[in-house]
Parts: structure tokens; C-alpha cells; sequence
């Protein structure tokens, strides 16, 4: 079993879905965990669900923020042991109806965001000489979507710059990684099936079968499972495993 006791773990996009989960896999370990979100209400909800999780306020996409939460959550926890950049957000529409501010947000939360968090939590991992930066990104980092091509251009951002980034650090005691999943049961899914139901009018249960479609499993992944692939990248077991992309799709990827 992985014994996180004395490290501190952040968690963003913590108050719900895959980061609520990696959070309470974490501080069950053993780790004291800042998650990390914009609306309060969730990250708090997020917290009572064990004694070591707390929360910051914190926007991914603006630098003040990130430092600012990051001063405040040193200020609880102590240095930061692990990152886990998981804020993220997605948008459907057609490639020719998307804005480039649309376009724009699109890579503000997803990559920049994760450039943000890591470039916060290195200082700490580089005078530790150790530590886990790990990002959730998706198998829309690994291959094309149709109407997400923001998403999908951020999370390929995300690969690549897991990789370079691992390289850089490879002999720092700090590894970088990201996993890659395929769709998830949590609310931003049910809002994508919610989305091809008005648009198309085909009903839920078609709707979701068509987004289960590309996994041969023919199901979702949970966000039990990749917390649980976070917590085994958090060991030292994986300290070997750098600059990985690891897919959780059935068979997809």
C-alpha cells in the first residue's frame, strides 16, 4: 500500500469528478491535501470528506492566483510534495463556428493552467529533490475529437509538455507525467451528453452510448480508477515512470 504520510499534495479542480476523487485517494494514503477550484461551495464539500483535505480559492488560468493560493496552502501543508494539474473544460462546437476567444479559453484552462501549477510547485520539488507533477489530461491528448478542436489542441499541449518538462527534470529526483482517459462518469460528461441531446435531439440513453462507443470496454472509466493510477504514480514504485502518457481507456489508445 502507498504510505503518502508528511507529503502534501494539491489537487486542482478539486471540488468535483476526477479531482474530488484523486483528493480522497490522496489524504486516505496519508498525504495533507490542498484542493484547489473557483467556486467555494464544492471545494468545501470536497474537504469534509476527510480531516486532511482543505481548499484554496485559486483560478488556474491567471499566474496571481495560482501564486497567491499556492503562498496560502505552503502556509497550511508545508512545501508542496505533488501537484495534480486536473482543471479543466471543454467546449463543443464545429471548427468553423469557434471564436479565437473560444479557441483561447480553451488552452487558458487547459494548458496554460497546467504551465501555471507547475511552474508554482517546482521551487519546492527542486530544494526537496523530489516530488510528482502529474496532470489529467485525455485521449484527446493521444488523437482527434470532431467539434472539440480547442480541447483537443490543449490536451496535445499538455502531452508535450509533460514530456519536455520530464526531461528537464529527469535527474532532480522529480518525475512529470499525465494521464490520459477516455470519457469519465462525472458532471462535465453529463453536460456533454446534456449538449448532444438538445442539439441533436437524440435521446440520453443513445447519447451516451454513442460517447461509450470508441472504449472497447464499452462503459466509462470511473474516477476511481484514475485516482488510483495518481496514487501509484505518487509512489515510489513509479520512480522510474517519466514523461508518460498513460492512457485509461479500455483499449482505445
Amino acid at each position: 500500500m502507498t504510505d503518502l504520510s508528511g507529503k502534501h499534495a494539491i489537487v486542482t479542480g478539486g471540488g468535483t469528478g476526477v479531482g474530488a476523487a484523486i483528493a480522497e485517494t490522496l489524504a486516505h494514503a496519508g498525504a495533507r491535501v490542498t484542493v484547489m477550484g473557483r467556486s467555494e461551495m464544492p471545494l468545501r464539500q470536497t474537504a469534509k470528506q476527510h480531516k486532511s483535505i482543505g481548499y484554496v480559492i485559486c483560478n488556474v488560468t491567471d499566474p496571481a492566483s495560482v501564486t497567491a493560493a499556492f503562498r496560502d496552502a505552503r502556509g497550511v501543508n508545508g512545501a508542496v510534495d505533488i501537484i495534480v494539474a486536473n482543471a479543466g473544460s471543454s467546449k463543443s462546437k464545429p471548427f468553423k463556428k469557434t471564436t479565437l476567444g473560444e479557441f483561447q479559453a480553451m488552452l487558458d484552462v487547459n494548458l496554460s493552467g497546467v504551465f501555471n501549477c507547475f511552474q508554482a510547485a517546482l521551487s519546492d520539488m527542486e530544494h526537496t529533490g523530489q516530488g510528482r507533477m502529474i496532470s489529467i489530461a485525455s485521449t484527446a491528448g493521444l488523437k482527434g475529437y470532431t467539434y472539440v478542436s480547442g480541447y483537443v489542441a490543449a490536451k496535445h499541449g499538455v502531452v508535450g509538455l509533460t514530456r519536455a518538462l520530464a526531461l528537464e527534470l529527469a535527474k532532480t529526483g522529480v518525475t512529470v507525467n499525465t494521464v490520459c482517459p477516455g470519457f469519465v462518469d462525472t458532471p462535465m460528461l453529463a453536460r456533454s451528453v446534456d449538449n448532444i441531446v438538445k442539439k441533436t435531439g437524440m435521446d440520453r440513453e443513445k447519447a451516451e452510448k454513442a460517447l461509450r462507443a470508441p472504449n472497447p470496454q464499452d462503459r466509462f472509466v470511473t474516477p476511481e480508477e484514475i485516482a488510483s493510477l495518481v496514487l501509484w504514480l505518487c509512489s515510489d514504485a513509479a520512480r522510474g515512470i517519466n514523461g508518460a502518457a498513460l492512457p485509461i481507456s479500455g483499449g482505445e489508445i
